[in-house]
């Protein structure tokens, strides 16, 4: 059972999301006041948000922005614009993920299940030791509870996707990570991912890690996957 805000002014889509996740005995809320829908956020505190991009106001990659800065809970993009345009600034300005309406609601479920999963708990793969909530390499420490990044060079906050991501490339130290892999993990197998968020997420990943100089140890194996490297790693 969650609490999902739903920032979205179709009254039509708001009862099917609505009616939906009632099965799943999840809390709705949605915007009372649209000049000022992170205020409701961050006093209704919820486990996940789902963002449409036209609303009666700002656009949603405004409050998306804004949103992010006052809560780490999972965001799903909703919307009718085209994917390919506007995902990479969708996710760029902080969501965690997207679909396109219409949409099937057995795959709006899957999306909002699988994030509900990775922002309480690590990430479930097989043979990764998740013993600890600390993760390590080099100087460099993850928590994957708080999903901050704690180096020399200062501390970062990461999204639950961009911990996740982490976190599996620690325990892969200076091993190569196929794209199938991350997906595989983390986004049940892509089934129900557009590639592109893949991409964003790492994107956004390695951004973060330039704050502490840390994104040339993010490796790019081209066409095929991701390596994180260790300081002296050539």
């Amino acid at each position: 059972m969650a609490k999902v805000f739903v920032v979205e002014d179709n009254p039509t889509i708001i009862k099917t999301i609505r009616t939906e996740l009632a099965k799943w005995k999840h809390t709705i809320i949605t915007v009372k006041d649209w000049d000022h829908v992170a205020d409701e956020v961050e006093e209704a505190n919820p486990d996940l948000i789902l963002f449409d991009i036209t609303l009666p106001t700002f656009d949603g990659f405004y409050w998306i922005s804004a949103v992010r800065q006052i809560t780490k809970a999972p965001i799903i993009v909703i919307s009718a614009t085209d994917i390919d345009s506007n995902i990479m600034h969708a996710i760029a300005s902080g969501a965690d993920d997207y679909i396109m309406k219409p949409f099937s609601t057995a795959v709006l479920l899957a999306k909002i299940q699988a994030l509900l999963r990775r922002s309480q708990e690590p990430a479930n793969v097989d043979n990764l030791n998740w013993d600890t909530n600390n993760l390590n390499w080099d100087t460099n420490n993850l928590n994957s509870l708080t999903n901050e990044l704690t180096t020399p060079k200062g501390s970062v906050q990461l999204s639950p996707t961009e911990s996740a991501l982490l976190g599996v490339l620690i325990t892969h130290l200076n091993q190569m990570v196929t794209k199938e892999q991350l997906l595989e993990w983390l986004w049940q197998g892509g089934k129900f991912l557009n590639d592109n968020t893949l991409n964003v997420n790492i994107s956004r990943l390695r951004s973060k890690l330039a704050t502490v100089n840390l994104n040339d140890n993010l490796r790019t194996e081209r066409g095929i996957g991701y390596r994180l490297v260790t300081r002296h790693a050539k």
